[in-house]
């Protein structure tokens, strides 16, 4: 049997880590956002009184930044094939690199779209915008005006590179979670 790859994206503070981590507790395997690793990494390396907030805020070169980004969403995709599981999420997929660049107005070249198109995911959730869930904090730093942006702007590059976003409706996580399961069988 084909493993499922599911991809589960939308805005800062829209609720895809809540859920991966519910769907974790389920016994489902999940990749956590490579982002959270980075920031983390940083701090180690930089110190956490130097490194406070999401190192996209304070990156000397973005470019190389969102190659990482890309480089580490990639890895993701290629080691799912080593894990036996039937059924795999993702907390964000690797076409949320290009959506950020289009919403930063950052260039990328076509190697960047070919990463996309070389590695496809079965279903995509796409959580919208929620004001009343929304916090901003040490690692979420845009506003919610921001995120309904950022939300316009990953439901075009999905749709751009042909997938059909399945838009994940309010609810508690696990409502949302039972959703998303019902929805990708």
């Amino acid at each position: 049997m084909a493993k499922k790859r599911i991809v589960i994206t939308g805005a800062p503070g829209t609720g895809k880590t809540s859920i991966i981590n519910e769907l974790e507790k389920t016994h489902f395997f999940c990749f956590h956002e490579v982002i959270r690793t980075m920031t983390q990494e940083a701090k180690k390396k930089e110190g956490s009184k130097t490194m406070i907030s999401n190192p996209i805020v304070s990156v000397s070169d973005p470019y190389l930044f969102n190659k990482q980004i890309l480089t580490e969403r990639t890895k993701q995709f290629v080691t799912a094939q080593e894990i036996e599981k039937d059924i795999l999420f993702y907390d964000r997929g690797i076409p949320d690199v290009l959506a950020y660049m289009n919403y930063f107005g950052q260039e990328y070249e076509k190697g960047f779209i070919e990463v996309c198109q070389n590695h496809v995911y079965d279903y995509v959730f796409l959580l919208p915008p929620w004001e009343q869930i929304y916090v901003s904090d040490e690692e979420r730093f845009e506003s919610f005006e921001q995120a309904q942006e950022i939300h316009l702007s990953l439901k075009k590059i999905y749709t751009d590179l042909g997938y059909k976003c399945i838009e994940v409706p309010f609810g508690t996580v696990r409502e949302r979670s039972d959703f998303i399961l019902q929805n990708c069988q």
